[in-house]
């Protein structure tokens, strides 16, 4: 199986990679059920896109790294012809910066994904794997929505990313395409760019600085491990079926103030260290997945509650300093959650 991974010098693809090529880094021994004889990274190396990343599986022969972007037809052409999987990370996704900047965030999200749909219909690709958000639903007060709930994204970057979900389903009942859609809630682990809450709070405080805190602190993300997340994708790549959507989440709901004061109590710090903002544009309340689907269908049970994976995270992150040091230099101080 020859498998594309967009995106794969990023966070979450990059957790992928190491997953499928069973190295240390990606805390799997490859995938059960999955065999990749070959594994190409598809990656335009934006400022979240970095190769230190793959660092644990650069030496492995069956990864190759093609810089380039997803919104290049003819590269796109060139390197998803040799491929028989494609999953689909590549995104702009930081919410602050679709505020401020929405235009990187359609052409990606959307142009780009289409760009590679197009593609992948031509050469007959096998199975295409769509990773999104629980962020194209907008907010929910209670419950937990279901797969087949409406969208309703509320920032430049969820509708970008409402509007990537819509072609790649489109694709699969218009040409008969092997599609299938993932939808995940709020990640976090090793690796992760510094302007996310996580990561930005910890190194902040291991820095013996400050963290914004958004408003009230009232906002509820679910939170979910990275490896969790791509064992999910894994499994969706698998046994899902064709034109389906599936949750990924990690069943731990927490308001952002709940989760600063896990962090600061991590980090050895107090409430003194925590600055308060004003609230972000739509700032959505509060996410919620149902994750009933892919656990009945496909046996997906999340492996790491919060507790152990924070203490992890935040260890990794206290071991690590020569990776986001010169990441945070760049000036990082947005915050999303």
């Amino acid at each position: 199986m020859r498998v594309l991974v967009t995106g794969g010098a990023g966070f979450i693809g990059s957790e992928y990679v190491r997953m499928l090529l069973g190295r240390p880094g990606g805390d799997a021994a490859g995938v059960p059920g999955i065999e990749p004889t070959a594994v190409t990274v598809l990656d335009k190396l934006t400022y979240s896109g970095n190769l230190n990343n793959l660092a644990p599986v650069r030496e492995d022969p069956r990864l190759r790294f093609v810089l380039g972007d997803i919104c290049d037809a003819a590269l796109v052409d060139e390197v998803v012809a040799d491929h028989d999987v494609i999953v689909h990370f590549a995104a702009e996704s930081h919410v602050d910066r679709s505020i401020t900047g929405a235009v990187p965030f359609v052409t990606t999200n959307v142009l780009g994904t289409q760009t590679l749909l197009d593609a992948a219909l031509r050469h007959g690709t096998h199975r295409f794997v769509h990773v999104s958000t629980d962020e194209v639903y907008g907010s929910i007060d209670e419950g937990s929505w279901t797969e087949t709930w409406p969208l309703s994204p509320n920032s430049p970057y969820s509708a970008a990313k409402a509007g990537s979900d819509l072609l790649a389903l489109a694709y699969h009942r218009t040409h008969g395409m092997d599609v299938v859609v993932t939808r995940c809630s709020n990640n976090y682990g090793p690796y992760q760019f510094p302007e996310k809450v996580i990561p930005l709070f910890v190194t902040n405080l291991l820095d013996g600085g400050t963290v914004p805190l958004y408003g009230d602190g009232g906002n509820v993300r679910d939170w979910l491990h990275v490896h969790d997340h791509c064992r999910g994708i894994a499994m969706v790549q698998e046994k899902g079926r064709a034109g389906e959507v599936y949750h990924i989440g990690g069943g731990t709901e927490l308001t952002n103030k709940e989760l600063t004061a896990r962090l600061l109590a991590a980090c050895d710090a107090g409430w003194d260290r925590v600055t308060p903002v004003a609230d972000r544009k739509g700032h959505d309340r509060r996410y919620s997945l149902d994750i009933t689907k892919i656990g009945e269908e496909l046996g997906y049970v999340p492996s790491i509650d919060l507790e152990r994976g924070l203490t992890q995270t935040v260890q990794w992150y206290r071991d690590n300093r020569a990776w986001w040091e010169p990441l945070k230099a760049g000036g990082t101080s947005a915050v999303a959650a």
